[in-house]
């Protein structure tokens, strides 16, 4: 009897919180949903620590990751470095930190990565309007393992990207759309010392001829540069690397000495899947049969609105991209019957063609090729934007 009185005891006494830590981590991390997590945390003040250093990510109220008008006025709470370093302070072992929509946060702010940034992979800055080179400075001395780094329309300039590649040379995704200080000097540096570069989106961004991307790591795969003003010379650069699958320059503003897209197809765009020359208005057919010719692993292509598009490359097209499964052609002015004859005729995985305000070809045309290439869808759709929404999460 006293013996069960004494096992009785020693039962009552024991609960989950005689688990040592790593049991405690253990059980966390089992857990599937956010709410059973936030429930764990609010039991107790060891369970709540258990929380906070487990966590992994952190994106405040105010940011946002689509980037439009209604995200940007998506709240009113303005955040201040007195919330970066408390929040930094809680979450110790972050990997992904976004600040993006912090507008009026000052470089000072980041001060705080220098003590809590070193395990950080990833972190977005879009649209904090107040972060400088300075503040970049800071960021690439705290954050050495940084991969992904987001800074749509910051006020950063060559300089701030020169520190950056200098300290973090394991960068394999950099977003610097509208940031239009921004010149082939910066971009030098980045493709240069960050020889595990993915992705590079560069779209808006005038100061820019592509040249700074010459002789990049053939890790380079994505490349954004819509409405750049690249020379011939900056396009045979960010192919230069060998390894490019994704390429917009959709709205490409012509310097002189010609266009350059020829040289997509003389070598170094062998693994290109997918190409977007929608608003390339000017574009000959000297180009398109380079490129048709030289990418055999096209899958979609956007001609729209490439008004300069004859015959012959239509020709080449039809002959030559055996591979391509969507094609774009929406008012394209010198598309006409024969031409869509030849895309008919070749294109062999051709799925999807969009196409609309063809003024050259007659209804009869069309009827014919939903006759003949009835595995051919024809969509009146006239796309904006093409291929892979490429993040890297890590």
């Amino acid at each position: 009897m006293q013996q069960t009185t004494c096992n009785s005891s020693t039962n009552a006494l024991t609960s989950i919180m005689d688990l040592p830590d790593d049991c405690l981590f253990f059980i966390f991390h089992r857990l599937d949903s956010c709410s059973d997590r936030e429930s764990f945390g609010l039991t107790c003040h060891r369970c709540l620590r258990i929380q906070n250093l487990s966590r992994r990510s952190l994106q405040f109220e105010c940011s946002f990751r689509q980037l439009d008008k209604p995200s940007l006025s998506h709240s009113n709470i303005t955040i201040n470095s007195s919330h970066v370093h408390r929040l930094l302070t809680r979450f110790q072992h972050l990997r992904s930190l976004s600040l993006s929509g912090c507008t009026h946060l000052p470089d000072s702010s980041l001060s705080h990565l220098a003590s809590y940034g070193s395990k950080l992979h990833t972190l977005h800055l879009d649209c904090c309007f107040g972060i400088t080179d300075h503040g970049l400075s800071v960021v690439a001395t705290s954050c050495p393992s940084l991969q992904v780094i987001s800074l749509y329309r910051c006020q950063i300039t060559d300089s701030g990207l020169e520190s950056l590649s200098n300290s973090c040379s394991t960068l394999k995704d950099v977003n610097l759309l509208y940031c239009h200080a921004i010149s082939d000097s910066g971009l030098r540096a980045l493709s240069q010392r960050c020889r595990q570069l993915q992705a590079v989106r560069i779209s808006n961004c005038k100061g820019a001829t592509g040249i700074g991307f010459q002789g990049c790591s053939s890790t380079l795969a994505y490349v954004e540069a819509e409405s750049c003003k690249l020379a011939p010379e900056g396009i045979s650069g960010i192919v230069s690397g060998g390894g490019i699958e994704y390429l917009n320059l959709s709205g490409l503003i012509w310097r002189s000495g010609g266009t350059g897209l020829g040289t997509i197809g003389r070598g170094f765009a062998l693994r290109l899947k997918i190409l977007n020359l929608r608003m390339c208005r000017t574009v000959g057919d000297e180009s398109i049969v380079a490129i048709a010719e030289g990418c055999p692993l096209l899958e979609e292509w956007n001609l729209a609105l490439c008004h300069e598009v004859r015959i012959v490359g239509w020709s080449s097209i039809g002959t030559n991209c055996q591979k391509l499964e969507k094609l774009h052609v929406n008012r394209c002015r010198n598309l006409c019957d024969r031409g869509l004859e030849a895309l008919r005729n070749g294109c062999k995985q051709l799925s999807v063609l969009y196409m609309n305000g063809c003024v050259k070809v007659t209804s009869t045309a069309v009827e014919i090729f939903k006759c003949y290439r009835g595995d051919v869808t024809v969509e009146v759709e006239e796309k904006m934007c093409i291929g892979p929404s490429w993040s890297l999460c890590v």
